[in-house]
């Protein structure tokens, strides 16, 4: 598995998923023009991660705002993290790191860590 990073723009986050240290991270604000092809390398790596050897990897989030069309994907990512999570080798936990100002931000977290069987952590900063 190759380190993924992709550069955070104004409309885009940063991604920077580090197979050596099993940190999955990203960061900033999500409302690309094309969500779909925005994250298409993001499910990509996730299928390579399903099929690798194994170990515990964490996945942290610290988005400042998101969109509706992001919000899908976003959960198209957590759905796949519970997919890679309960059926083999790999372990995940979510970390979701919000400003304790922003109550939209937390209260999206709660909804994620309902619907998604993954240890999840929801962190105010």
């Amino acid at each position: 598995m190759e380190h993924l990073i992709i550069d955070k723009t104004d409309d885009t986050p940063a991604i920077d998923f580090n197979p050596g240290t099993k940190e999955l991270k990203i960061s900033g604000r999500s409302l690309p023009e094309d969500v779909t092809t925005f994250y298409e390398p993001v499910l990509n790596w996730l299928d390579e991660l399903e099929s690798s050897d194994g170990g515990h990897y964490q996945f942290i989030v610290n988005l400042e705002y998101f969109n509706t069309a992001s919000s899908k994907l976003i959960l198209d990512i957590l759905m796949r993290f519970e997919d890679i999570h309960t059926g083999g080798s790999v372990t995940i936990e979510i970390i979701w790191n919000f400003d304790k100002r922003d109550t939209d931000m937390e209260e999206a977290a709660e909804e994620y860590s309902e619907l998604v069987e993954v240890p999840f952590s929801i962190v105010g900063i």
